[in-house]
């Protein structure tokens, strides 16, 4: 018997989801870590170390959408254990790689792209599992968390301390991937039955379409939903604004606004600094002024803080705007996740993240070296033009987005007992529930 979920308070469930996060992320921060200090001794070619950081995320660009047909049609327990367990093989194999000095740039490689091809579909089983185990009320708060965790661990954990032990020994923080990602695979063995997101799906498993005939489901309920539609290319404006500015960053900040190189990972934890009290504060401002309002002002923050930076080369006020503009950031990705896991349809939820995830992501990179070629003219060059087209556009969706509603006022078709597992027990269509 599932029990009804808490009146107040995050459940249980959401609980072990979170830690069983919190170790997948940790997992991740050493990789991204150690992955370039790896490279670093295996080649002196900066082209292939450029290589490496764009593998890491060009399975977003490919897999996306399969990652998240995979999600919507598999147990969502399933698909975190399988995304996680492949990473303990992987993490494993580049231990016995390294431990035999059999580990080359190629192999590097490899194991670059398949990890990021797990994120995929972690990523879109974690998000599509919360509204499973979450009242609609209590997202935001759930939201802030995963993203105010996964922001202290890869930022101010992961990094620094992956980097004082490769310094040690170069196969502890390796040796250490291994027992995060088990871990992390041990806790979503203990997920319950409302985590699998089988209760949305109304038909049996023999008669679903083809996967291949699914490629494009997340792509025509965004498009025949108007709101969705437009959030979704405005999202995908402002994120190529974003990327464009930032591109150039370390070079505006050291040959412009005077940081010392060796002070650069200082200076990006003003950034860090910023996301984890925007995660802290989101929930409070959605329930003080509402999801579109907190969203608008959030987004108009954000553009403008780049563009002060561009107008105001000046070391403390790029420092400034970089803490505002995470802040407000964070409170944007916290709030539109939240928005999709309410107006999105439980069965179809891992596609349309896939869908949203592959547009999104996939532009980030034209974005860069667009703004590359604007630094070049001047390192400024970016945060102007960038900053200012991201500006406006947000000054003239900004009564659009204060329309946006709240997690709670939006009805999905969903039944309400489905939220949490109770679909089989109310006599709901949809498959059985075994674990």
């Amino acid at each position: 018997m599932v029990a009804a979920p808490p009146a107040s308070g995050l459940p249980r469930a959401f609980r072990n989801l979170f830690v069983s996060n919190l170790a997948t992320n940790l997992g991740d921060g050493v990789i991204r870590t150690a992955s370039p200090l790896l490279a670093i001794r295996l080649t002196s070619d900066p082209l292939l170390i450029a290589v490496l950081a764009g593998l890491a995320l060009l399975p977003w660009l490919f897999f996306a959408i399969p990652a998240g047909i995979i999600v919507d049609r598999v147990d969502r327990r399933v698909a975190l254990r399988m995304a996680n367990g492949v990473r303990v093989v992987l993490a494993t194999g580049l231990v016995v790689l390294y431990a035999t000095h059999s580990l080359s740039i190629w192999w590097l490689f490899a194991v670059a792209f398949i990890d990021g091809s797990c994120e995929t579909i972690y990523d879109g089983a974690i998000r599509a599992m919360m509204p499973s185990i979450v009242a609609k009320p209590l997202l935001p708060g759930a939201n802030s968390r995963i993203e105010a965790g996964e922001l202290i661990l890869q930022n101010f954990l992961a990094a620094p301390l992956t980097s004082l032990l490769f310094a040690v020994a170069v196969l502890i923080p390796l040796g250490a991937n291994i027992g995060l990602y088990a871990l992390a695979v041990i806790l979503a063995l203990l997920l319950p039955r409302a985590a699998s997101g089988r209760q949305f799906t109304a038909v049996a498993a023999d008669s679903r379409p083809k996967w291949y005939r699914q490629l494009v489901d997340g792509y025509r309920f965004i498009m025949a939903n108007r709101m969705l539609k437009t959030l979704w290319f405005f999202s995908t404006f402002t994120g190529l604004c974003y990327s464009a500015a930032t591109a150039s960053l370390v070079l505006f900040l050291v040959r412009q606004a005077g940081l010392p190189p060796a002070l650069f990972g200082t200076f990006l934890l003003t950034g860090a600094a910023g996301g984890v009290l925007g995660s802290f504060f989101a929930a409070r401002l959605n329930r003080r002024l509402g999801l579109g309002l907190t969203m608008a002002c959030a987004n108009l923050l954000t553009c403008l803080a780049l563009l002060s930076v561009g107008l105001f080369p000046i070391l403390w006020v790029s420092a400034v705007a970089f803490f505002v503009s995470s802040f407000a950031l964070l409170n944007w990705n916290v709030l539109i996740m939240t928005l999709r896991q309410s107006l999105v349809p439980g069965a179809l939820l891992g596609r349309v993240h896939g869908t949203w995830r592959t547009l999104l992501w996939g532009t980030m990179p034209l974005g860069s070296v667009i703004g590359g070629l604007l630094a070049r003219i001047d390192l400024a060059l970016p945060f102007q033009l960038a900053g200012g087209a991201s500006a406006l556009a947000a000054v003239v969706f900004f009564r659009f987005l204060t329309t946006l509603p709240n997690a709670e006022d939006v009805d999905n078709g969903d039944h309400p007992d489905a939220q949490f597992g109770l679909g089989a027990e109310a006599g709901l269509p949809g498959l059985p529930l075994e674990d």
